[in-house]
């Protein structure tokens, strides 16, 4: 099975270069025109499933990458983002040291109190792709977001903390995995 897994396109939040969570910001006009650049870049590829965050800008996105009309799209509540609490909407040059230095490097730095700790980042994430796995697809889509493709990516390379933290993904990147027997194996980075 190859699992293909995206970030959204851009939302104002995102351009404004405000901190997006749970917020359910749609796709603005860049975002529309990220993901419609993406599905073209992969046209010729047929998923036999679409999956996506309930957010409606991992939505949109996934029905355009994934040339299928939005009520198509598979939603599962496992993608969502990281619930970073009250610094939802702030500037991310305004976060504070705590913050910042958390979201710079998660596995040195505590993490504040109101912001989802990666141990649940990593925990739904690997069980949506375990889940994913027992399925007979020969190719899937999944869109997130931003923060959670760092713990789904995490899983697909088999990293030991769970996470791949760096790069951080862009607008409609597009990581092409292969999952075979419960083995991983990263097959290619499609740029956004």
């Amino acid at each position: 099975m190859k699992i293909w897994i995206t970030r959204h396109g851009q939302t104002d939040l995102n351009h404004a270069k405000l901190m997006q969570g749970r917020t359910d910001a749609p796709l603005n006009a860049t975002g529309i025109r990220q993901a419609e650049e993406a599905h073209k870049k992969i046209e010729d590829v047929h998923f036999d499933a679409v999956y996506a965050s309930p957010l409606s800008r991992a939505m949109r996105t996934a029905a355009i990458i994934g040339g299928v009309p939005e009520n198509e799209v598979i939603v599962d509540e496992r993608l969502i983002e990281v619930d970073f609490g009250n610094y939802e909407k702030k500037k991310y040059y305004l976060l504070g040291p705590a913050m910042t230095l958390y979201w710079l490097a998660p596995n040195v730095f505590p993490v504040p109190g109101t912001v989802e700790p990666i141990s649940s980042m990593v925990e739904r994430s690997s069980s949506f792709l375990r889940e994913l796995e027992q399925k007979d697809y020969e190719n899937v889509l999944v869109t997130c977001h931003g923060g959670i493709i760092r713990a789904l990516c995490g899983y697909m390379e088999d990293r030991p903390n769970g996470i791949r933290w760096h790069p951080h993904p862009r607008n409609c990147e597009i990581r092409v995995y292969e999952s075979v027997g419960g083995k991983h194996k990263l097959l290619k980075d499609i740029n956004g």
